[in-house]
């Protein structure tokens, strides 16, 4: 890299004429529509949500009561019960019916979401799997909700319309402002195989005892959202767009064989009548225990589960009772299997039960982390969010891989037979657990619209997961951070929708729901905000939103609101668009600044031409020529041939004193301080506007690190200049040398370039067996302890 001169004349006028020169606009960039504001993408803020993001002075939301009594058929695998609901008008509107979710009729056969579904068959390598799923791992039994009754609090029918996978019910008199209605619906329907569906809910039946595992969710007729942005929410559920349900009250009373244990959404009611004294005294030391306390031992859980299998299932039943208080959703599991371990922890001075149900199965893994994941988990969203308000948080091992409801999740991670397990089991039963938990408040509390807005909650969801688990161990893997959406973010931009799409036209689901929002939010906190406003910020959001139902805008506009950042062009770019980060050092050009006295100009002048006078020819003809015709005939000389060109005149003298004269003080230290100028050449190939991070490497051995803010591109969206004064000479320049803003091509990030490497292969004779688990490795020829009976 040559050092450029910049002439005296140059400095005087402004060094900052060459960054403006460098950035000024054309009509071939579009950087300021980028930085415009967002504009007409949102909705206009009314009486119900305002312009700052909150909710508006005449916000109203709506409510449904539930008084459930419900029975669990161990034996046919199905489900009988009835319900209560009390549905409260706040709207300003008079309402003729009310929509209610059918949700367990996505298994019916024939249905919209099965049939809307896609699949193929392969010429080659078809798996027996694939082909019972394409004709129906549900054929054996007659699948969805059967409604047996409908009817008002007098006995009265009342009329119903099935619509796949929702149900209208026509009000007697409209419900107006102001008013409630209540009415009761009596159902049942078969409990599908969670295994074999990969369902939400259902159950998993282990052959080896001849006992079911029970996960149960959207197994009850649930009320549809009614808001100020839809009306009626009542999109169709077609199994990926989950769930918008509205706050209640819940009494659920569930009847189960005498020897299953059952934990659900909200407080246990009836301890005293379905818990041994036993138990009942292991629950009350957990209340102190500072460790996970037993209250369901694996002796009482073998013992229940070792039956003959001519043996008939016990007939008695026992009826467990819960209440939960201002939650979205009710959802329980159920098992004679289960073992059950208990603590109280404080969270934000607050005592909350953390708990975990799960099979012998799950141990070791499970007696260990489960519980302590939950209990960290409440104390990490609580204090990056609010205060978690509930009485209880739940962790149950079955069938389903990860599910979350009010006060309960579902989560999966299962050892081997032998008890030991890989590493990646023991992180995902870690990121599983932190993740479902703590969607008790994304969306249970801070209560968004699931079924339009997926990453609403999956992506806050996970950015929060991700603080979690580096809570947990600093050195966990993470999932949604920059670095680790750069390969999604690479696809071709037909295989990319914007975050800010519907959640059933979500193509590559958990890229666009989970890691790019996440990895936004890191880059918004780390990289464009900064940690102290977007924290401010966030708690904001959930403070304001939490027990309502939040929108897109109004998250958008709180995290504005609360920052004082404009973040317009980030919403535009991250939520709104499919372009990546994609930044390149093109060139870097050095100066320096014309300090030199006359003398020392000249000196260096004539140095410099004597140096190029010293070419090979003249080398050699100072041997080959003897005497030039000059030096043998002086009368062929004149003035030129005696005048020193590099002589200091006096009129250079004066006019170096009277440019030095005319420059202020601090004008006259910078052209003393010999100081380096660097015009970096930047190009934004990617499209998505992005700060500039610069890492310089000088020339001893230090480096130093210079943030600029995004708006640098609102002048000219592809390709700026910008001047960067070093006091010593820069050997290296990296962009992004932290990997904060999700750059997908870091080869273009560095200046000089780095060498390639070669691309690697190996040489080998055959494909190497899968290795087994370190674990069994090292256990071997010695038992597990805790591994299963």
């Amino acid at each position: 890299m040559n050092r450029k001169i910049l002439l005296l004349s140059l400095l005087v006028s402004s060094i900052k004429s060459i960054t403006v020169f460098a950035q000024q606009p054309t009509n071939q960039f579009n950087g300021n529509t980028r930085f415009e504001q967002v504009g007409t993408l949102l909705p206009t803020p009314n009486t119900y949500r305002t312009a700052s993001g909150a909710p508006g002075k005449d916000y109203w939301q709506n409510r449904a009561d539930y008084d459930i009594k419900a029975e669990l058929d161990d034996q046919n695998q199905s489900m009988t019960a009835s319900e209560v609901i009390t549905y409260k008008n706040f709207s300003p509107d008079e309402l003729r019916y009310l929509w209610l979710q059918l949700d367990q009729n996505n298994f019916k056969k024939g249905g919209i979401a099965q049939l809307t579904s896609t699949s193929s068959v392969s010429g080659q390598g078809t798996s027996f799997a694939r082909l019972n799923a394409s004709t129906n791992v549900l054929a054996g039994k007659e699948y969805g909700y059967k409604i047996i009754s409908v009817k008002d609090r007098a006995g009265n029918p009342l009329k119903f319309t099935i619509n796949e996978t929702m149900m209208r019910v026509d009000l007697p008199t409209s419900l107006k402002t102001g008013q409630s209605f209540s009415f009761s619906v009596d159902w049942s329907f078969n409990i599908t195989d969670a295994v074999a569906t990969r369902a939400r809910s259902g159950y998993e039946y282990f052959p080896k005892d001849g006992n079911y595992l029970y996960e149960l969710a959207q197994w009850f007729p649930r009320m549809c959202v009614y808001d100020d942005v839809n009306g009626w929410q009542h999109k169709q559920f077609l199994g990926q767009g989950e769930f918008t349900v509205p706050f209640g009250d819940y009494k659920v009373s569930i009847t189960a064989p005498n020897d299953f244990v059952i934990l659900g959404t909200g407080e246990l009611q009836n301890a005293a009548q379905v818990l041994s004294a036993s138990q009942l005294k292991r629950l009350e030391t957990a209340k102190t225990a500072t460790r996970p306390v037993m209250i369901v031992t694996q002796e009482e859980a073998t013992a229940a589960e070792k039956r003959d299998a001519a043996q008939a299932k016990p007939s008695g039943k026992k009826t467990w009772s819960f209440a939960a208080q201002n939650v979205r959703d009710f959802a329980f599991a159920g098992s004679r299997k289960f073992l059950w371990d208990a603590m109280q922890v404080d969270v934000e001075g607050k005592k909350v039960w953390a708990m975990s149900a799960f099979p012998k199965e799950a141990n070791p893994l499970w007696g260990q982390y489960s519980t302590m994941l939950v209990a960290h988990t409440l104390r990490s969203y609580s204090k990056h969010t609010i205060a978690y308000p509930y009485p209880v948080a739940q962790s149950v091992h079955g069938p389903v891989g990860g599910m979350e409801y009010p006060m309960i999740s579902f989560n999966g991670a299962r050892p081997e037979a032998d008890g030991t397990y890989s590493e990646g089991t023991k992180d995902f039963l870690i990121g599983v657990v932190i993740h479902e938990v703590g969607h008790n408040f994304f969306p249970m509390i801070v209560n968004s619209d699931e079924r339009q807005w997926s990453w609403m909650d999956e992506g806050l969801n996970t950015f929060c997961e991700e603080l979690a688990e580096k809570e947990w161990d600093r050195d966990f893997e993470t999932r949604g951070t920059p670095q680790s959406i750069v390969g999604y973010m690479r696809t071709d931009k037909t295989q990319q929708v914007p975050i800010m799409s519907s959640s059933d036209n979500i193509m590559a689901f958990g890229p666009n729901a989970y890691s790019k929002p996440a990895a936004a939010l890191t880059v918004l906190r780390e990289t464009v905000m900064g940690r102290e406003l977007f924290d401010a910020a966030f708690k904001e959001y959930a403070r304001r939103w939490a027990f309502k139902h939040p929108t897109p805008q109004d998250f958008f506009r709180t995290m504005e609101d609360a920052s004082g950042v404009d973040l317009d062009w980030f919403w535009k770019g991250w939520f709104y668009g499919v372009e990546p980060v994609d930044l390149s050092i093109e060139n870097v050009e050095w100066f320096g600044i014309d300090n030199l006295t006359p003398e020392k100009k000249n000196e260096k002048a004539k140095a410099e031409a004597d140096a190029k006078r010293q070419t090979i020819s003249n080398i050699r003809n100072k041997k080959d020529i003897q005497k030039t015709v000059v030096e043998e005939n002086p009368d062929m000389r004149d003035f030129y041939n005696s005048y020193d060109k590099f002589a200091t005149s006096e009129a250079d003298k004066k006019r170096f004193d009277q440019a030095m004269s005319g420059l202020a003080e601090d004008e006259k230290k910078l052209v003393e301080s010999n100081k380096n100028f660097y015009v970096v050449n930047l190009k934004n190939v990617g499209g998505l506007p992005s700060p500039v991070i610069i890492k310089m490497n000088y020339e001893d051995g230090t480096d130093e690190v210079i943030r600029i803010p995004a708006e640098i591109w609102r002048l000219n969206d592809k390709e700026i200049k910008k001047v960067i004064p070093t006091d010593k000479k820069v050997v290296k320049w990296t962009l992004d040398p932290f990997f904060e803003t999700a750059d997908i091509d870091t080869k273009t990030n560095s200046f000089p370039r780095e060498p390639e490497e070669p691309t690697r292969f190996q040489v080998f004779k055959q494909t190497r067996p899968a290795q087994p688990n370190p674990m069994q490795q090292q256990s071997k020829p010695n038992a597990v302890q805790g591994a299963k009976n």
